[in-house]
């Protein structure tokens, strides 16, 4: 089965990169973006704050929909998208296994929009009952974070789980058929289980970490070829967040609209998510290479890594 679905998503991958529009040789003409149907992201697409940063350069925007960071980040290294977001983990796997990317934005986040699920009648109370358990998550996402320090936190090692390693919608079928016993996940898959299956929550990312950071990301070699273009989209999306965090209720009504997924579920997902765009501090980076050396230390990514090493810095205009 897992191997069915990862031909599926490396022939979907493949077409998607097929189909991106072509850099032209003497500038660029379109600006491909990497989302997922979560966060600032699709806000600013809804509003076409890119499109319009970008339209007196004439350049176009390209949005590529992914269902996860890890493969987002796959085509970022490939140059299939030049631009994206996701939580802190898949940035680390990719420069552990030498991906061309750097570091370009942050969304510092209190951690409530992650969380470890049981269903509602779980015997698991606590986070040391997850032992010998089956816990599902996206491997080299956010929620492999979430899991590894959860662990770290109840005294116990990666091994003393089964982990199995699952896309959201995978997670989402095995965890209300019972095949898992516990599901580590972000929002709005949380809520979602939350309003429809009665998902209780064990500990979410606030309690396990205090802090998880998203990410904006881009191709290292269009950071560097393409700097003026990249700083246009990201005050594009830095406005995208100002408006998101005074404006949930409207949030809410477009995650809905492109998602699907109820809007009172959705107003609870944007309740509990930061939309605020910042740049790299030596705050976010520490935390983020404490993530880098959590994964090291478990003998998860390849070898130690140095986040700040692929921190981007904008050129002065």
């Amino acid at each position: 089965m897992f191997r069915r679905h990862f031909l599926k998503a490396a022939a979907a991958l493949a077409a998607a990169t097929l189909a991106l529009p072509a850099v032209a040789a003497e500038g660029l003409t379109t600006f491909n973006v990497g989302y997922q149907k979560i966060g600032v992201l699709v806000v600013a697409r809804q509003q076409g704050l890119i499109e319009k940063a970008l339209a007196d350069k004439g350049i176009a925007v390209n949005w590529v929909e992914f269902q996860a960071g890890p493969p987002l980040l796959e085509a970022l290294n490939a140059g299939a998208i030049d631009f994206g977001y996701t939580g802190d983990s898949p940035p680390v796997f990719s420069q552990a296994a030498g991906g061309n990317l750097v570091y370009v934005g942050a969304i510092p986040a209190s951690g409530r929009g992650s969380a470890i699920l049981v269903p509602k009648d779980s015997p698991i109370r606590s986070l040391a009952d997850l032992k010998g358990r089956t816990v599902g998550f996206t491997k080299g996402s956010s929620a492999h974070n979430v899991i590894v320090a959860a662990l770290e936190k109840a005294g116990l090692t990666y091994a003393d789980i089964t982990p199995a390693y699952l896309t959201p919608a995978d997670a989402a079928a095995a965890f209300a058929s019972g095949a898992i016993d516990a599901w580590s996940i972000w929002d709005p898959f949380y809520a979602v289980a939350e309003k429809a299956q009665g998902a209780r929550l064990l500990a979410d990312g606030k309690e396990i970490l205090g802090i998880t950071n998203g990410f904006f990301l881009a191709n290292r070699t269009f950071a560097a070829e393409h700097s003026e273009e990249l700083k246009s989209a990201l005050a594009a999306v830095t406005a995208a967040g100002e408006w998101a965090d005074a404006n949930h209720d409207a949030v809410a009504a477009a995650l809905s609209e492109v998602t699907k997924v109820p809007v009172d579920i959705q107003k609870a997902a944007a309740d509990r998510t930061e939309f605020t765009v910042t740049p790299l501090t030596d705050e976010i980076v520490a935390s983020q290479q404490a993530v880098a050396d959590r994964f090291a230390e478990l003998g998860l990514i390849p070898k130690p890594i140095v986040v700040k090493d692929i921190v981007w810095t904008p050129p002065q205009s």
